[in-house]
């Protein structure tokens, strides 16, 4: 790694830490305050055994070296917690900037991860984040002063033992120094593992009764398990190096003590050094293993912070949306029909592609949706049905052409104005971690008791809701809920807003005869008074539309009415005949 990239790393895990850095020098403060209280230790024990060779009083020395003992340990238990506080702040901050910036970022760019990547950043890489900014931090600069400051008391007691040390020192330094760039490289990986490891196993494990169903039971297994081995295998490479870097601090102050003894006993022997000037140096010697072994450790705790700060700081560069401060219109109450045009939704000329360069996924498309009445879009898969719903939400932003929402282009309105004027049942139809009741109000948080009982009614749940233990108190994670009563929850949850303009993508797809029948309903009434967009591959929940819009290849195919598209469009008429649907509806 290039300095230039060491030394933005070290700034971009400073950034983490300097909202804190009055704590984190406070706790500095507190450490010096105990390094100084152990440095001090051996030159009050030398003056004890000064004072027993001339038999002088010796209470004075003792008395300190007690209050050294007690005060030493009363600091660094305070600066434990200090730290220990400063750590989960940094964690939090972290985690919470996170999570708020991740629930703001285009859809587009999520789709390029896997939840299960992203919540190991907010998870795992968030603890190696309060490692090194709270203790490894404070632990590096601790040791370098005890270090330094034994060094020179050491200088004061005797240069020539000071002289031995170094050179064991020196030895200590080179093998750190050539230890902990892979030692970095290795510690980064694993953690990128890591994340891997949590978007295979969070996607197999979404599609459980898939890979039961198809015996993949093993085959997910080993894939999950093939990168938790590539974890635990460049994991153990980082050991192995941090266990070189420990092993090399430790013979290095073992060499040094070894050498003190020798040439300190000659020095004694020849005068040139009294007994208690060498017990105090071997007791600094003895301290300098605690300060060297801690920077060899630290610099791996480090390491592993600055990959994981690195690793957080990607999700800042994910691209998101537009905050409401930047769109200052107001959201205009809801008007009375007449005073509207008649068009709700247009499309002008648009293209829109999912990525630069890619081909696109609608092209050229011009259409109008009625304020008041039902407007289904059909077309094989890959068409761009789903494309025209990411467009009107804003999930997706056209490379040309523009779309217009009463009359005013969509860009002009915040996207909370826009979203609580459309609203969206998507295809997968997610329900969120929660109680039945907490689903249901989702959209509509203010919404009453009423409008939700009235939202179940509609779509033919409501005996089922009243037979549940806790009624619409019942966590969702414990109920066993089927795929078209989840169905059914979504289309509550957009019902119970009485929605202005709503889409539907696939709304029917797991619902049986006489529950599509009530969604069928539930649509005509809506289109009384609202829009209602619909997308379906099954065509008998769009025979009754107003309008409906053929897509094929990106482009408008064809529109009209079912009669109309049946005797005019050979590919709506085929669409029709896969499906079996009768040419008269019944």
């Amino acid at each position: 790694m290039s300095e230039t990239k060491r030394w933005q790393n070290l700034r971009l895990l400073w950034s983490f830490v300097r909202p804190h850095r009055r704590t984190l020098a406070l706790g500095l403060l507190l450490g010096l305050g105990a390094t100084g209280a152990s440095l001090a230790t051996p030159l009050v024990t030398k003056s004890i055994l000064d004072g027993l060779a001339s038999s002088a009083s010796i209470g004075p020395a003792v008395t300190l070296l007690v209050i050294l003992l007690v005060a030493g340990s009363l600091v660094g238990m305070v600066q434990w917690i200090l730290l220990g506080r400063l750590g989960e702040r940094v964690v939090l901050d972290a985690r919470s900037s996170m999570v708020r910036r991740l629930f703001r970022v285009r859809v587009g760019e999520l789709a390029h991860r896997t939840p299960g990547e992203l919540v190991t950043r907010v998870t795992s890489d968030t603890v190696l984040l309060r490692e090194a900014a709270a203790s490894s931090l404070v632990e590096l600069v601790n040791g370098s002063i005890g270090l330094i400051g034994a060094l020179v008391l050491m200088a004061m007691l005797d240069g020539v033992l000071l002289a031995t040390t170094l050179v064991a020192l020196a030895i200590v330094g080179v093998a750190v120094a050539v230890l902990m760039p892979p030692m970095a490289k290795a510690q980064e990986q694993a953690q990128g593992a890591v994340g891997r490891l949590g978007g295979v196993l969070e996607g197999a494990l979404r599609a459980i009764r898939t890979v039961k169903a198809s015996r993949a039971e093993a085959r997910e297994s080993s894939r999950v398990i093939v990168e938790a081995e590539e974890s635990a295998r460049q994991a153990i490479r980082a050991v192995r190096y941090e266990a070189g870097a420990y092993t090399a601090a430790g013979f290095g102050i073992g060499l040094a003590i070894m050498l003190i003894l020798g040439v300190g006993a000659w020095r004694v022997g020849e005068d040139l050094l009294t007994v208690s000037a060498l017990v105090a140096f071997l007791l600094y010697a003895f301290q300098l293993m605690e300060p060297v072994t801690t920077l060899a450790t630290t610099v791996s705790g480090l390491q592993a912070g600055i990959a994981a700060a690195a690793r957080i700081r990607e999700v800042d560069a994910l691209e998101v949306e537009p905050t409401d401060d930047s769109h200052p219109r107001a959201l205009t109450s809801r008007r009375p029909i007449g005073e509207l045009s008649t068009s709700a939704l247009s499309f002008e000329s648009v293209t829109a592609r999912y990525a630069p360069g890619s081909a696109p996924a609608i092209q050229d498309v011009s259409l109008e949706i009625p304020r008041v009445g039902h407007t289904a879009i059909v077309g094989p898969s890959g068409a761009g049905k789903t494309t025209i719903f990411s467009l009107l939400l804003r999930f997706l932003n056209p490379d040309t052409g523009r779309l217009i929402l009463d009359g005013t282009p969509l860009p002009d309105w915040s996207l909370t104005d826009l979203r609580r004027r459309i609203v969206y049942v998507e295809q997968d139809t997610p329900l969120v971690p929660g109680t039945l009741r907490e689903n249901l109000l989702y959209t509509h948080e203010d919404a009453d008791e009423e409008a939700i009982w009235d939202a179940l009614r509609a779509v033919r749940l409501e005996e089922r809701v009243k037979s549940l233990p806790d009624g619409l108190d019942t966590k969702l994670s414990t109920a066993v809920i089927s795929g078209g009563e989840r169905q059914r929850i979504a289309l509550a949850r957009a019902l119970v807003g009485d929605p202005e303009i709503l889409l539907l993508d696939e709304a029917t797809a797991q619902l049986d005869g006489l529950t599509e029948a009530a969604v069928h309903e539930v649509i005509a009434r809506i289109a009384r008074t609202g829009a209602v967009l619909t997308i379906a591959h099954r065509l008998s929940t769009v025979i009754d539309a107003h309008q409906i819009i053929v897509l094929e290849a990106g482009q408008v195919r064809a529109r009209g009415t079912h009669q109309h598209l049946l005797a005019t469009d050979a590919l709506y008429q085929d669409l029709v005949a896969a499906l079996r649907i009768a040419a008269q509806p019944a």
